[in-house]
């Protein structure tokens, strides 16, 4: 697996219209998290949303929930979009998180049942 240098810019207002639709089209069957879903994600007050950039590029985005009393914290929402796939941006970006985090006791996460090449 690639180690893929890849930097979490937070998401700025003009683009978040843009980070739901490549959340969206991420995925091969469409829509599978929905608008709505995605928009409480963003929008609750204990999460930090980031685009994923690779080479000045945005390739995806990440949607972590903090718990800044417990540390233990939840990943959200990551995706890649497709023609960056199995390029190692997933892994950095994951790397990354820990990077911004590293008062993390425990980090939740669930592999969607979709989501066959991750389990």
């Amino acid at each position: 697996m690639k180690n893929t240098k890849v930097t979490l810019v937070p998401l700025m207002s003009d683009d978040r219209e843009q980070f739901i639709l490549d959340n969206q089209w991420s995925f091969k069957d469409g829509e599978i998290i929905s608008r709505k879903t995605i928009e409480a994600c963003i929008d609750a007050a204990d999460t930090e949303t980031y685009r994923i950039v690779l080479d000045g590029e945005n390739v995806g985005g990440v949607i972590l929930r903090i718990d800044k009393n417990t540390h233990h914290n939840e990943l959200e929402i990551l995706f890649v979009k497709p023609k960056a796939h199995s390029k190692g941006i997933g892994c950095g970006a994951w790397q990354a998180v820990e990077a911004l985090h590293p008062e993390t006791v425990v980090w939740h996460t669930c592999t969607p049942y979709f989501e066959k090449r991750n389990i």
